[in-house]
């Protein structure tokens, strides 16, 4: 038998297949958008790793609107783990966060209402009076929470963001980014998971009046139980988004579309996108690690020009477009 060694490039090979170059996300959104601008900056990060899978314009300051309540629910959520505050906290509505304007709850001034509900206010219809009366509770007055956000954003390495309120209503220098967003979502989802199964809640019935989650994104995409969208004039549409497909779980920020059908659908499509990635780095490992158990043996050839071939490991992958 005639023994030859031969460098099999397996994994030259199997890029074919499998490889895609590290630009080809952002090159094949840049082919799907049609002129104009459809946001003013996005990212989508791995919620496991923070792998960050694509962005575009992640530092661009837009103003949160209603994706500022997320870091008003991590400083609650906070408090709840620390003992400062529970579920079942009886939380007198003032007259300041009854006269709250925008999306509400629609809570009595003078009335009490339990944390609880005020969480799933805040949490599935976006109650800006509920925000305030949890504001109210846990910091003594909202200007005290608002510094509690601020330096909460610091704490996270958000440091792109200054928040003026802790509802998102339009405020002079209350803005944020895309990164930031994602780095909040992200710790907010590590610390508190147990948010989700209130975030996914696609209605919310208060006072016998019932508000629709306005997160559409829960009933459109597969795997998706968060987290919370936003609107302003000065922003348009915002959202910070969440969805699971087998063990992953991505988180796609959105800021600053024109509608929210284009919300929608730019959610979608990064979301796709950042799946397949994903998928895609998944099947390279699993392609790298089956030529290192390969490398060192002797494979034999089935009618071939040599009897046997030795499969070497080779350090450097090259991807063929």
């Amino acid at each position: 038998m005639i023994k030859r060694r031969l460098l099999i490039f397996i994994l030259t090979l199997c890029t074919l297949a499998l490889l895609v170059p590290e630009d080809s996300m952002a090159a094949r959104s840049r082919r799907q958008k049609p002129p104009g601008e459809k946001y003013r900056s996005a990212m989508v990060m791995d919620a496991d790793t923070g792998q960050i899978l694509y962005t575009e314009n992640a530092n661009r300051p837009v103003p949160p609107a209603s994706v500022a309540k997320v870091l008003s629910l991590y400083l609650v959520y906070e408090a709840l783990n620390e003992g400062k505050a529970s579920l079942q906290d009886k939380v007198r509505v003032s007259k300041k966060a009854w006269r709250t304007r925008g999306s509400r709850m629609f809570l009595e001034p003078g009335s009490e209402v339990t944390l609880e509900e005020l969480i799933k206010g805040v949490c599935i219809v976006s109650a800006n009076d509920a925000s305030v009366a949890l504001a109210e509770h846990i910091a003594g007055n909202a200007d005290k929470f608002v510094a509690r956000m601020n330096a909460k954003a610091r704490q996270l390495g958000m440091l792109n963001s200054r928040f003026m309120n802790p509802n998102g209503l339009p405020a002079k220098g209350q803005t944020t980014t895309a990164r930031d967003i994602a780095i909040l979502s992200r710790d907010y989802l590590r610390r508190f998971p147990q948010s989700l199964q209130i975030h996914s809640t696609q209605s919310y019935t208060y006072h016998n009046i019932t508000q629709h989650n306005h997160n559409v994104l829960l009933t459109r995409y597969p795997g998706t139980d968060g987290i919370k969208t936003g609107f302003v004039n000065a922003s348009g549409y915002n959202l910070a988004a969440t969805a699971v497909q087998g063990n992953t779980r991505l988180i796609a920020v959105v800021l600053g579309s024109r509608t929210p059908g284009i919300r929608l659908r730019e959610t979608i499509r990064l979301l796709d996108e950042g799946f397949r990635k994903v998928q895609k780095e998944a099947a390279n490992k699993e392609v790298i690690n089956f030529a290192g158990r390969l490398s060192g043996q002797d494979i034999p050839v089935v009618q071939g020009f040599y009897d046997v071939v030795e499969v070497f490991k080779i350090d450097t992958i090259i991807s063929i477009i």
